[in-house]
Order: C-alpha cells, then structure tokens, then sequence
C-alpha cells in the first residue's frame, strides 16, 4: 500500500530545496502505535525553520500536529480503537518518510488523543504541540519543574508567560490555570481580552519600557518564567522580572544568541517538546537520551485532554483553514511575513 506524501526534494546538490507530492509506502505500526488516515494537518513554527534550514535533507516529510481516523491497531495498543478520530504529535523530518503533512501517519497511542465531540477536527489539530510544550516547559523536572502539587491553597505559584496570545502562550496559560498556579503574561494590546479569556490573572504590553517594574508591582517575588518567543531580546527583558534571590526561565529557544542578556540570578533551561516520546534522538551534532519522565509526564496530559476539552477547561486555538497540502507554500510565506497573530494554520485533506 502507498501513501501520498507532500516531501522537501532538493534535485541538485545546492539547489533551494523544494516540495513536492510523493508517494511511498504505507508505514505499518509498532506495537505501540496506531495508523492513522490524515484529515487536518496544523502548521507550526518548526516546520517551516525546519524546510528553510534544510534540516533534514532529501526525502524529509514535515508536519508534527495532526487529526486522523485509526486504521490499524498496533498489538499493544489500549487506548484507542479502529475508526476513532484522535488528534496525535509526530516529529515530522526526524525519520525519513514520516511527517503529517501526508495521507498516513503511524502516532505512539500515548502522545495522542481521542477528539472529544465539543470541538472540531481542525481545532482539536492545533493541541498536540503546543500543549505538550507548554505542559513539559511547566512541569518537566529539567524545564521550569514546578511542584504541582504545592500549586493550590491560599497562597498560589506564580509564573510569567512571555508571550501569552501564541498558540505555545495560550496553552501554557490554560494548563497554568488549570492546575491552580497565577498567570501574568504579556502580549500586544490587541490581545489582552484573548489572554484574559484563557486564564491569565495579569497582562502587560510587552512593548511598554515599565513593564518590569509594572510586573514587580504585583509580584515582586517571581521565581518562574516561561518564554514562549525566544529571541535575542525576549529571554534577557522576561529575566529581569526574576526575583534577585534567584529563579528559573525556560525558553523555546535554546542558545546563547537568545539567553546571553539573561540576569545572573536567572538560571536558563529549554524546553524539548519531541521529549515526550520514549526515544533516543539526534539533530546535527546533538543528542537527547530517551527522557521516561519527560514520556510519562506527557502521557499523563495527553490522557487527560479529552475530559479537560469538553469541560472547557482547555481551549483550542483559533485556526486559520486552508485547503490541501497544495497551499502549504502559501501558509509557509504567510509565517515568515509575520502575518499570523493569534491563530493557527490548519490544512484540511
């Protein structure tokens, strides 16, 4: 059986790499996996750093967050059956062949869902990484590590998300809220009433040149922050709201280049969403060993989502549809001329 797929060819050595429809064989799954037939494809960040970058060379299918219907069972598969609809994480380019931005995908039953009937397909393709980012980058012991358990009762943790109205932003948010920690954020004026309607208790422009004094004001022993934007400037600004007795800052992006402006009391971690599988992994010259924490802790979000989801608790993101992987240049272009605010690119099969 084939699979058509939308894959990054590079014809010539040095020439720009382009995309182009494919077909390859079907993927069977592991015992731990299901095969699910696509239906939306949500667009992400990574995915056009990754195509611009020619990351992953010849042959690499993009395309991480997707929503399908499961076709086959692999043999240890108890979450999910055949027919249902669930939403699922992949990292599209990792292993040659497999990426979302395809007919079929084969998805670890742990880092996928069942889409609940309260919202859409489209919608529910915009959860997967973002949530697992945020929900890792809050908890993970080698992120932000925040003790959940210590999160309720009178006096509540707080945590500042630098970048509130983006989809990683908004989740984070959610999932703060959730379980039971103060939200401040920052975001564009624009934006404020969005931030506000997922859960954060104080928001601030993220341009005004008080906005660290304004934030000490009304938490002036901030110990955490999570920077969703991570660029040469967010990470240093979002740093200097930390407490001077000392504190943590995750970021999306790793690297001196984005963190060198950070405080000294600050210390630095970066948040690794492909973390969540039980598996070794490798981009150029680094490697991340097989995280079982990091694997159990989104597995625990990931079976949880469905009932956070209808109870409103969890919100999806506003999606922008598109219609076939043919219009994925066009979404592409759109990321890169810093036109989407406040949605999610979704790409309807």
């Amino acid at each position: 059986m084939v699979s058509q797929m939308l894959a990054q060819v590079q014809r010539n050595k040095g020439d720009t790499p382009t995309l182009s429809k494919e077909k390859i064989d079907r993927s069977t799954p592991a015992s731990n996996q299901v095969l699910v037939k696509i239906s939306h494809v949500a667009q992400n960040p990574t995915d056009v750093q990754t195509f611009d970058g020619n990351a992953f060379g010849d042959g690499t299918v993009l395309g991480c967050d997707f929503v399908g219907t499961v076709e086959e069972l692999g043999s240890e598969v108890t979450r999910l059956k055949k027919g249902d609809v669930v939403a699922g994480l992949i990292w599209g380019g990792e292993i040659k062949g497999l990426g979302a931005y395809s007919e079929y995908t084969v998805a670890d039953e742990r880092i996928s869902f069942k889409v609940p009937k309260s919202i859409s397909s489209a919608e529910a393709s915009t959860i997967p990484l973002a949530a697992a980012t945020a929900w890792l980058a809050l908890f993970s012991k080698d992120c932000l590590g925040i003790e959940r358990k210590n999160t309720k009762g009178t006096s509540l943790t707080s945590v500042l998300v630098w970048g509130g109205s983006s989809s990683v932003g908004l989740y984070t948010i959610q999932l703060a809220n959730l379980m039971g920690l103060q939200v401040i954020t920052t975001c564009s004026p624009r934006n404020f009433e969005l931030v506000e309607s997922q859960g954060a208790h104080h928001v601030f422009d993220y341009s005004d040149k008080d906005i660290v004094a304004k934030i000490n004001e009304v938490e002036p022993n901030l110990k955490y922050v999570f920077d969703t934007i991570g660029n040469e400037t967010s990470s240093g600004l979002a740093s200097q709201v930390i407490t001077k007795e000392g504190g943590h800052l995750c970021t999306v992006r790793p690297g001196k280049a984005n963190t060198s402006e950070c405080t000294k009391q600050t210390k630095i971690t970066d948040v690794l969403v492909w973390t969540a599988f039980l598996k070794d992994h490798s981009y150029g010259d680094f490697h991340w060993p097989a995280n079982k924490d990091d694997h159990e802790l989104a597995s625990e979000l990931f079976e949880n989502l469905p009932e956070w989801i209808e109870a409103g608790k969890v919100k999806p993101n506003k999606v922008g549809l598109k219609k076939g992987l043919d219009a994925l240049e066009e979404g592409f272009q759109e990321y890169r001329d810093g036109k989407i605010n406040a949605y999610k690119i979704v790409y309807e099969l």
